[in-house]
C-alpha cells in the first residue's frame, strides 16, 4: 500500500516554503502520495493560542537564521519578505481554489505564490500584486481573483483548517504519517523515514 504524507500549510510561512521545496523530491525517492492541506495558520493561532516565533524578537533573529541556513543547505532561494507578516487569506483561498477548480494548474499557483514572497520579496499582502503575480504566471488572475469569493471555497478553507485544529495541528508546517504529526520543516528527515518504513 502507497504511503501518503499529509502537507497542512499556509504559503505566509517561510518554514512551510522551504518544506515544500523538498517533499516532492522525497515523495519521489520514497514512492509516497503527497496530499496538500491548504489551511489557514491566523486562524490555527487564534484556536490553539500559539503565534509566530517572529513575535518574539530574540526567537526571530534566530529562526532567520536558522531559516537562510536551511535554504542553503537545500540549494534553494530565499530571503525573508520584508513585508512579513502577509495575511494569506487571499492566499490560501486561492490555493483551495486551485485544487477544486483547476487541479492541473495548482502547483503552478503555488511555485508562484511561494516565489512571489520567498524569492521575489513582493508585497502579496496587497490584492492588485496578488494579481500581477498571478498574470505574471500565466493565469487568467481576473478569473482566479473572483474564485476567492466563492461561498464552497471560503467553506472548504474554514473546513480544513478547523480539522487541523482538531488533529492538533498548532503552527506550519505540518506533516501527517501514518497518523502521526510531525512539526517544522527540519523534521523532513523523520518524514522521510516514515514514509521510507
Amino acid at each position: 500500500m502507497t504511503k501518503q504524507v499529509e502537507f497542512y500549510f499556509d504559503v505566509g510561512s517561510p518554514a512551510t516554503y522551504l518544506a515544500a521545496t523538498q517533499l516532492p523530491r522525497i515523495c519521489e525517492d520514497t514512492g509516497a502520495t503527497l496530499v496538500y492541506r491548504p489551511m489557514l495558520l491566523g486562524g490555527i493561532f487564534q484556536a490553539t493560542g500559539n503565534a509566530s516565533p517572529a513575535a518574539i524578537p530574540a526567537k526571530g533573529r534566530w529562526m532567520f537564521d536558522d531559516l537562510a541556513a536551511h535554504a542553503k543547505r537545500y540549494g534553494v532561494p530565499f530571503r525573508m519578505n520584508p513585508h512579513f507578516p502577509i495575511n494569506t487569506l487571499l492566499l490560501q483561498r486561492g490555493a483551495v481554489a486551485m485544487q477544486r477548480k483547476h487541479p492541473d494548474r495548482f502547483i503552478a499557483y503555488l511555485d508562484a505564490v511561494f516565489k512571489a514572497i520567498w524569492v521575489s520579496g513582493r508585497d502579496m499582502n496587497d490584492a492588485s500584486v496578488v494579481a500581477g503575480v498571478l498574470h505574471e504566471a500565466g493565469f487568467d488572475a481576473a478569473t482566479v481573483m473572483g474564485e476567492l469569493t466563492d461561498p464552497d471555497v471560503k467553506a472548504a478553507l474554514k473546513s480544513t483548517t478547523e480539522e487541523a485544529v482538531a488533529r492538533g495541528v498548532f503552527g506550519a508546517p505540518t506533516f501527517f504519517v501514518d497518523g502521526r504529526l510531525y512539526f517544522g520543516q527540519d523534521r523532513l528527515a523523520f518524514v522521510r523515514e516514515a514514509l521510507a518504513s
